[in-house]
Order: C-alpha cells, then sequence, then structure tokens
C-alpha cells in the first residue's frame, strides 16, 4: 500500500508494535502533549525520559504515569547521553529531542563509542501534506549538512530509502535539483545531479537531474521543458536539494505558503531519530512519531 497522507500513515502504523521512546529532555511541553497522545492513541507503549520528574508527571495524565521512566537531569549533553545509552541497550525503539539544545543532542548521536549512527552522514527529512500536491512530498537535507558533497548526498538517498520503503513507495523517485535543467561545470549541482542520476549503486532508488524545482514537481513543467518522458520528472517523491539553505527556505514556505503538515526525522542512525525545533507544534512531534514508525518498519523490512 502506497501512504499518501498522514491519515492513511496514521491507519497503517496502528497495525504494527507500538513504539518504545527515549526522550531527552522531556520537560517540554509541546513534546509532552505529543507522548500524552501517541500514548493514549496506542503508538507508544513505554517512554524513558530526562528532566524535571514533577513538570513530566503534572503534564502527563496519571493514568499514564506507570508508562514513564524517568531520570532526573537538569543537564542538557547528560541528559541527550542516557536518552541514547537507552536506545543502545536496546530498551527504546526512537530517540526524541525535547528541551534540549540541539548541538548537545547531535553529539550524542554520532559520539564514536556510544552514539547511533550508522554510516558516514547523517541527513535531515521532512516530509509534507499540502493541497497542491497529491501525496506526501520529502526535503533533504534541510537540517544538518550545510553543503553536502556528492558523496554525502550520494549518502542521503540511501538513508531516505527505507523510510520510504516504509511508506510503501518503491522504487524512490528523487529529483535533484540545481537552478537549470542544464549541465555546467560552473554549477556544481548540476554535474552532482547527473552522477547521481547514473550511479548504479542507488539500487531502490530512480534519480533523476539536475531538474528545477517546478519540473520536479509540476507534470505541465515537465511537458513544456521537454521532460514528460522522465519517470522523476513532475513526480518526484523525494526532493534532494544541493544546499541546506535551500532545503530549509523551501520546507517552511509550503508551511508559511502552502499550508502545509509537515514532519522531520534525521536518517542515517540505528534507530528513528526526532530532531524538532523549538518553533514545533504537538501536531509536528506527533506526526514525527507516526514517520518513525514507518521508518522503523522500512528498516525491518531491509533487515535493518
Amino acid at each position: 500500500m502506497v501512504i499518501r497522507s498522514f491519515a492513511e500513515l496514521e491507519q497503517a502504523v496502528a497495525t504494527l508494535p507500538p513504539l518504545r521512546l527515549a526522550i531527552a529532555g522531556g520537560d517540554d511541553p509541546a513534546t509532552l502533549a505529543a507522548l500524552q497522545v501517541a500514548m493514549s492513541r496506542g503508538l507508544v507503549s513505554e517512554a524513558f525520559l530526562t528532566g524535571d520528574p514533577v513538570r513530566m508527571r503534572a503534564a502527563v495524565t496519571p493514568a499514564l504515569h506507570a508508562r514513564l521512566h524517568i531520570a532526573e537531569c537538569a543537564d542538557a549533553g547528560i541528559a541527550a547521553r542516557l536518552a541514547v545509552a537507552e536506545v543502545a541497550a536496546g530498551r527504546a525503539d526512537v530517540l526524541v529531542k525535547g528541551q534540549v539544545d540541539s548541538a548537545a543532542y547531535l553529539r550524542a548521536v554520532v559520539a564514536r563509542e556510544t552514539g547511533l549512527r550508522m554510516g558516514a552522514t547523517l541527513s535531515n527529512v521532512t516530509m509534507a501534506e499540502m493541497p497542491s500536491i497529491p501525496r506526501l512530498i520529502g526535503a533533504t537535507d534541510n537540517g544538518i549538512t550545510p553543503l553536502p558533497t556528492l558523496a554525502q548526498k550520494r549518502d542521503m538517498i540511501l538513508n531516505a530509502l527505507p523510510l520510504f520503503r516504509g511508506l510503501g513507495i518503491t522504487p524512490l523517485r528523487v529529483a535533484a535539483i540545481a537552478a537549470s535543467e542544464k549541465i555546467s561545470a560552473a554549477q556544481p549541482a548540476t554535474t552532482d545531479a547527473a552522477a547521481l542520476a547514473t550511479d548504479p549503486g542507488l539500487e531502490g532508488a530512480v534519480v533523476a537531474g539536475p531538474f528545477g524545482y517546478d519540473v520536479a514537481l509540476s507534470p505541465e513543467a515537465a511537458r513544456i521543458k521537454g521532460l514528460a518522458q522522465s519517470p522523476v520528472a513532475g513526480r518526484a517523491d523525494l526532493i534532494l536539494f544541493p544546499s541546506l539553505e535551500a532545503g530549509n527556505a523551501t520546507v517552511k514556505a509550503w508551511k508559511l505558503h502552502g499550508q502545509a503538515r509537515t514532519a522531520s526525522l534525521v536518517l542515517g542512525a540505528r534507530v528513528p531519530v526526532l530532531l524538532n525545533s523549538r518553533a514545533d507544534g504537538p501536531d509536528q512531534r506527533w506526526l514525527g512519531l507516526l514517520l518513525a514508525a514507518a521508518l522503523r518498519a522500512g528498516l525491518s523490512r531491509a533487515g535493518g
């Protein structure tokens, strides 16, 4: 089944085993609100939290207190390391950022001896649902790597495969974005896109480019520019951006101008990792947990 909306995703993950969370800095109102919803709907069975025990228990229905495991901690670095340790020990399936600094959180994730990174590159992907597109659309990387190299872009595509597999989307159609469809050494994004489009090691993905943003998502733009026969033009599932700035600005435009609902995950770790912005509300965090369930299923199907 191909999942085309967050409503369909919620229905699909209802049949999957519930998640166990490790939350770094759990005394965060939006995170606790999402946790309350996730537990009440059966998506989450239990959670390990670091932070202020009094504040956390006060924010969650007393009936759920027995399913919370709390370690009192005021230091962001220690809080992140404790949460990562729960995952590393096999007691949690998903790592969640709450009220902790992003840098401290990511340091714990990538720590050489105790972290969770699987490969050379961690990448952020944001999935969006908006009225102008009849499916979920992904953007990467819009949160971690400022100016990815060709090798890092390749890793980002490979990182995304399990998530989209969990969404029932195979093969994954990737549009490598540039300012022009013409390949030019003066525009490295175009040469990288061309290299990725012919890379035989990206099994499970169909990569095309360089494409302008309009060609990636608009069948009409693809037709006008003579690219209607491309398996990706006008129907991309994932947009690969040439820089963090481009991806970040586009995703914010989706939310501001496109009435998009969005959720994000960090990919390339042993488990789903949620890197929430302070501006993300409970809905975005809830949707992130739905994506985490899909990624977990996708990793399982790959033997990951």
